[in-house]
């Protein structure tokens, strides 16, 4: 059977990635990050699509390099078609439609959030892993988005739980910010709260529904108890900033995971997957391990190359679709927004 090369492009934020999936394996994955938008505290879009414009070509060529293929040898072009920030999507949609016309090739759009959940299904040469058995329930947290998904098949996805507000990834940056935190802010929270007290402040928990999010008030909450701590003491944040950001990282991830034990128990589902930056929390990675062995859950945790935005998550998507012959036409436009 003739093998499947699927070429994905990501490019709905401020990273540039190509990557090759070849009949379910990884070839090769490349991401081009953007330093430029870290003095902003956050992604400039003009800024982004400029850079995506300088870094898409040769990270291509790269990605198809290093899959040790050719050009010729690609069967279908896989692109986020959204959401995302919209002249970001634009210079990946439009790479695609050009290459699929130059190849005559099939185009395949790809909804950036489903690409996050499948990304567990990549999988590596000489690398051995279990992958998630239908149907299993997915939390997916990011910077933009944070959703509880039943993921009854590839393309068969149920919200049942979703932010009313800020995304979980928004207020580690958010609350990051407010302490002088370099952008982004959610690794740099992760490393100091290693050396913190988790318990040594309490915040605000939201009163939402049983699996829905809400954080605008945890950030509300956070910025006003800076406010107040500062006015008696000036150098607050700076004596407590290991304290701090444990704190705040354990109530982040003890909101994620009571509303994550809720849609178990709705559910009755216990194959779980976590997907999205957020995902590469070293707190939320462990709690979930506990978590999974005192309810006796399945768990499965992506490897921290697959929680950002990247390609390789597009190509496998795309690779699922080719099979059923789900193909784009060549005069689809990007969408900024787009439902799971």
């Amino acid at each position: 059977m003739e093998k499947i090369n699927i070429l994905g492009i990501e490019s709905s934020c401020d990273d540039t990635s190509a990557a090759v999936i070849q009949s379910g394996f990884l070839l090769s994955n490349f991401i081009a990050n953007q330093k430029v938008h870290e003095e902003f505290g956050g992604v400039v879009p003009e800024l982004a699509s400029r850079a995506h414009q300088q870094n898409i070509v040769p990270v291509v060529e790269q990605a198809i390099k290093k899959a040790g293929l050719s050009k010729n040898e690609i069967h279908a072009i896989a692109f986020t078609r959204g959401p995302g920030l919209l002249g970001s999507l634009l210079v990946g949609t439009s790479f695609a439609k050009g290459f699929a016309f130059a190849q005559n090739i099939p185009m395949i759009e790809v909804n950036h959030l489903h690409g996050h959940v499948l990304a567990h299904f990549i999988q590596e040469p000489q690398k051995e892993r279990e992958l998630p058995k239908f149907p299993f329930i997915c939390l997916l947290v990011s910077g933009g988005h944070s959703q509880i998904v039943v993921v009854k098949d590839y393309f068969d996805m149920q919200v049942i739980g979703q932010t009313i507000d800020d995304a979980a990834g928004e207020a580690f940056d958010k609350c990051g910010k407010v302490m002088n935190l370099a952008y982004p802010s959610g690794p740099i929270i992760d490393r100091l709260a290693k050396e913190g007290n988790p318990k040594a402040f309490i915040f605000s928990r939201p009163r939402v529904g049983d699996t829905d999010f809400s954080f605008s008030g945890l950030k509300t909450s956070f910025l006003y108890f800076l406010r107040d701590q500062i006015k008696e003491n000036p150098n607050f944040i700076d004596e407590n900033i290991n304290d701090l950001c444990a704190s705040i990282q354990f109530t982040i991830v003890d909101i994620l995971m009571e509303k994550l034990k809720n849609s178990v128990k709705q559910t009755g589902i216990k194959e779980i997957a976590i997907a999205g930056g957020v995902s590469a929390n070293s707190e939320l990675r462990t709690t979930l391990f506990e978590w999974g062995k005192k309810h006796n859950w399945k768990v499965h945790i992506p490897e921290f190359k697959f929680t950002t935005d990247n390609a390789a998550m597009i190509a496998i998507s795309g690779y699922y679709k080719f099979l059923k012959k789900d193909f784009a036409p060549l005069n689809l436009s990007p969408l900024a927004r787009m439902k799971m």
